[in-house]
């Protein structure tokens, strides 16, 4: 099964596209990495991509079937969103926020079983939690807090995951931790899909990518094609290069001196 993006475009003011005629294509056992600056569409397209914002122009399809037109529960056990912002408004237990992943697959009524519990667990033992189960959501800090949504996300067991900035408030460990966890679950034949500020990250970790700039695309495809210099240098609006290692590593590095003000509004 495939989630695809035809002629995707939506504004939140008129005349005003925050998307403009986005075509993307994800399919089963691969991770797909989004990039760009901020303002360039990057959450509003997983947005739309899970159901929470419907398009204004193009459709989203799920297989051969319009997304808007499932049923939201069936959407659910689909799609899995692990937003990049969460307010929390009450003191749940870190177990009770993750075992909310499970709703889509409990009937009207329905309480959480032994099954529902232990996917639960596992998931947080995945992000590296499973000690703080009963621990305050609320009094989380900001990186553990991302983590339990992820693990929430894992626990509802769909077969596309959207993470929109699943490395930001992480520290180093645990934001490759949390990108090794992503490609094992392609590796399972699920289709992670993420959105980031670093490309470093997706040249590690990506299978494909698209980078998105003024909600255009810039580039999409096999990531060796697409993670160039000028790709990046055209998207975050400075100068790149590309510097590799002795053991074949690379790594994206700014040229200092010659950024564009083009991203501070200025052109």
């Amino acid at each position: 099964m495939k989630l695809s993006a035809h002629g995707v475009s939506y504004a939140y003011r008129p005349g005003v596209p925050v998307l403009q005629g986005i075509s993307l294509e994800l399919g089963a056992g691969k991770v797909y990495f989004l990039l760009g600056p901020n303002g360039s569409g990057k959450t509003t397209l997983l947005e739309c991509l899970c159901g929470l914002r419907a398009p204004q122009g193009g459709r989203i399809s799920l297989g051969d079937r319009d997304l808007y037109a499932l049923p939201p529960m069936e959407r659910a056990r689909a799609i899995a969103y692990v937003p990049q912002i969460h307010r929390p408004v009450f003191g749940y237990r870190v177990l009770e926020v993750v075992l909310m992943g499970r709703a889509p697959h409990l009937g009207l009524l329905s309480t959480p079983g032994r099954r529902d519990l232990d996917i639960a667990f596992a998931a947080l033992d995945a992000v590296g939690l499973s000690k703080l189960a009963d621990h305050v959501y609320t009094e989380l800090s900001g990186g553990e807090m991302r983590l339990v949504l992820i693990a929430r996300g894992l626990a509802q067991e769909a077969r596309f995951l959207l993470l929109d900035e699943p490395d930001a408030h992480l520290d180093p460990k645990h934001q490759h931790g949390i990108l090794r966890l992503v490609r094992g679950l392609a590796a399972e034949g699920l289709s992670p899909v993420l959105t980031t500020h670093n490309p470093n990250n997706a040249l590690l970790y990506a299978d494909s990518v698209a980078i998105l700039r003024r909600g255009l695309l810039v580039a999409q495809g096999p990531r060796d094609e697409v993670l160039t210099p000028r790709n990046i240098s055209i998207a975050y609006g400075m100068e790149f290069e590309l510097i590799g290692g002795n053991q074949g590593l690379k790594a994206f590095v700014p040229v200092q001196g010659r950024s564009s003000r083009s991203d501070f509004g200025v052109n």
